[in-house]
């Protein structure tokens, strides 16, 4: 893994970068983001560039044997602890590194470093267990970091999902954090920090990882899935900076959902005029689209609504915009602000808590757009 195969996150990159360069490497790090970011990937291409021997000023090489090893997960001097679960597999004594082959399956998979707990415990055959760092796994970690590094100069230890650990291997772990082993590198990688012992947040170097932005979310998804711009920009408005979900999502059938949403708005504006025909007609096609289609469509119109909010404080604050989108969102942005804009997003949240919950999707989608018609009709001052 590069920091070049990694969309954005130039400023924590850079971060990372220097803290190699100037020999600062802080022995504990939390790379701290949201499932479907760039935290676990930041930390393989991280380990990289710590180990490689022919280091670039930005990046690794690629090609000397620490690199390639890394790449493959197979270097003696990289380690993970995972949350595992007996499976028919492993049918007892579920440790991480009786599950390291399917590890490396998962995480070398296309967009692997991007998925989440859930997928794991999928792709282990988990069927319904939830997964644990248990406390069998302490022993197992106080042996791995007692040896010294066998190739690289650094021996680094992945933890992924701390928060999902035992408080017997919680306690072994911030226990090595406060007599750190020499020349070895933890690399915490959590979803919700928050759950962690504060003991342990204490110890460690925080890495804040932001969500993708939607701009090189778009262009990952063009650039390296050929996926045509209208459909990436919707993955990645829908997706909200979730890298995981938008792949997952890219090869699902197309769904127009600006031009559903440009219609939905022009017949509730029609509402006041006393023609419904226009939104029943849109709550027949919604109803069209499947359960799964039709909470998505309100995330992505709750995204948009954003924007228009944005785009009516300062055009700049939504830049890139396709021409088609820019067009209506500067007609609509007079008609979304502040008085309104809270009870819009309230609604389509409401919808979208009905939709997940089976409720009627034709009878939500008119409710909403009777309520939307209305808010949209609340004046400025």
């Amino acid at each position: 893994m590069r920091f070049a195969d990694i969309p954005g996150l130039q400023e924590v990159k850079q971060v990372l970068r220097q803290a190699v360069q100037r020999q600062h490497v802080a022995h504990a790090q939390l790379f701290r983001g949201a499932e479907g970011s760039g935290a676990l990937a930041l930390a393989l291409a991280y380990a990289a560039y710590l180990n490689c021997e022919n280091r670039q000023p930005e990046d690794s090489c690629g090609e000397c044997p620490n690199c390639r090893k890394i790449d493959r997960l197979v270097h003696p001097d990289l380690n993970f602890i995972l949350p595992v679960t007996t499976t028919k597999a492993v049918s007892k004594d579920a440790l991480s590194h009786k599950f390291v082959a399917d590890w490396r399956s998962f995480v070398l998979a296309d967009g692997g470093t991007y998925q989440g707990l859930n997928d794991w415990m999928q792709h282990i055959g988990a069927d319904n267990k939830q997964g644990s760092i248990s406390k069998d796994e302490a022993v197992q970690l106080l042996k791995l970091v007692s040896l010294k590094a066998f190739e690289a100069p650094f021996k680094v230890v992945i933890i992924w999902l701390p928060e999902l650990m035992h408080p017997a291997a919680a306690n072994a772990v911030l226990k090595l954090l406060e007599e750190p082993p020499p020349a070895t590198v933890f690399l915490l990688v959590s979803q919700q920090p928050d759950k962690l012992l504060p003991t342990i947040v204490s110890r460690v170097q925080v890495v804040p990882v932001p969500r993708f932005r939607e701009p090189d979310l778009t262009q990952y998804l063009t650039d390296h899935y050929q996926v045509p711009e209208a459909k990436a920009r919707q993955l990645a408005l829908v997706s909200e900076g979730n890298l995981g979900a938008a792949l997952a999502a890219r090869d699902a059938p197309d769904n127009d959902y600006f031009t559903f949403f440009r219609e939905w708005m022009q017949a509730c504006f029609r509402v006041s005029q006393g023609k419904l025909e226009d939104v029943v007609a849109q709550a027949d096609k919604f109803q069209k689209m499947g359960r799964e289609n039709q909470k998505e469509f309100l995330q992505y119109a709750l995204g948009l609504v954003r924007k228009v909010l944005l785009f009516g404080l300062d055009a700049q604050l939504v830049p890139h915009l396709p021409a088609a989108e820019q067009t209506f969102i500067s007609k609509f942005s007079p008609f979304v602000h502040r008085y309104n804009a809270e009870g819009l997003a309230q609604v389509l949240n409401e919808a979208h808590f009905h939709v997940e919950r089976n409720a009627n999707p034709r009878i939500t989608f008119v409710d909403t757009s009777l309520q939307v018609a209305d808010l949209l009709r609340v004046p400025v001052n």
